[in-house]
């Protein structure tokens, strides 16, 4: 039996929907699946036990007329399979248009409104409700497969060499660490640096054991940098220092992630890392960190959550600025006395 498995972004996305995968190939423990994924996030999947490959999807580079023959030489691969199940997860226009390209026997996708994805799909699987988390809408296509769900299966499985290689390189033993993820796709998404600084202040006084890595991509090194000068010698910036896959085993060696809405918070989730998220305009229910909703920090107000790029409160990017640096040391604390 043949697979293929459509998610092509983002990091969290992707991280949400490897349950499927993992369920998939346990159930058809002979089955050859491929995932089609954007070029950027294959490190994440590459070499993973339960795959045959990837099938890497040029965005950036497909958008140009000169590279279409590349893609139409991808499609020409994908028919050349004579898959018998092609599932999207991403229900888009594009991934939508790739799978039933891709000439499967059976498409299965999700029931979403957006772009008319659905149209493609010979089976669609709808949302329970509004609130229902990404994770379990993504694992709801596999009983109209007749597949069971189940917890039975390892998330993320280790990279042995990798995480090796990440511990001997950061020098990670020897102390206990808290990873702190102060980027975020959207601006109104992150609590403020000056917040993470003053947290890291507090935390460091009562715990002289911990030390402090940041991460995030490149972009947000100047955030690692303004953090590190609360405790230039507790704080390792690695913003834009690690590649995905030693993003993933550095988290795996943490005791704490303090992190805002985003890739690496799903991450620490399907891990099973303790962690503390912090959320403003988004909404948990949905898109939180699987398992561990009750370890987001929030503020209430009248408009969050408003689940939009920008902030048009009276009072900007309040439902994260009034969550206080007490607040999140009070609840870390508790956190980081119990692995003692």
């Amino acid at each position: 039996m043949k697979i293929l498995i459509l998610k092509p972004s983002s990091l969290g996305d992707v991280i949400h929907a490897l349950p499927v995968l993992r369920l998939l190939k346990l159930h058809y423990r002979d089955a050859e699946i491929f995932w089609w994924i954007d070029s950027a996030l294959a490190p994440l999947i590459e070499g993973d036990p339960d795959l045959a490959g990837i099938v890497r999807f040029e965005r950036k580079r497909w958008g140009r007329p000169r590279y279409w023959p590349e893609m139409f030489q991808s499609l020409r691969w994908l028919r050349a399979q004579n898959f018998d199940l092609v599932i999207d997860l991403q229900c888009l226009a594009r991934s939508a248009i790739f799978a039933w390209l891709s000439r499967g026997k059976l498409l299965v996708g999700l029931d979403e409104v957006r772009e008319g994805a659905r149209t493609f799909y010979d089976l669609a699987v709808p949302r329970k409700s509004f609130h229902t988390h990404a994770v379990d809408w993504y694992l709801s296509v596999l009983p109209v497969l007749g597949v069971p769900v189940h917890n039975n299966f390892t998330w993320l499985p280790e990279r042995p060499e990798i995480s090796a290689a990440v511990k001997s390189k950061w020098k990670m033993d020897g102390a206990r660490w808290v990873a702190l993820q102060p980027g975020a796709r959207w601006d109104n998404k992150r609590w403020p640096v000056e917040h993470f600084s003053a947290l890291v202040g507090m935390l460091v006084k009562k715990f002289p054991d911990v030390r402090f890595a940041v991460l995030g991509g490149k972009d947000d090194r100047p955030l690692g940098e303004k953090i590190s000068q609360a405790e230039p010698a507790r704080v390792l910036n690695l913003c834009g220092a690690t590649s995905l896959p030693e993003m993933i085993e550095f988290l795996r060696g943490c005791d704490l992630l303090i992190t805002n809405d985003t890739g690496p918070m799903h991450v620490a989730a399907a891990l099973g890392k303790p962690l503390i998220a912090l959320f403003g305009p988004t909404a948990p229910e949905r898109t939180g960190p699987y398992g561990q909703l009750e370890n987001v920090l929030r503020i209430n107000l009248p408009c969050a959550p408003c689940l939009k790029s920008e902030c048009h409160f009276e009072q900007p990017l309040e439902c994260l600025r009034a969550l206080s640096p007490e607040t999140v040391c009070q609840r870390a604390s508790a956190f980081l006395s119990e692995s003692v």
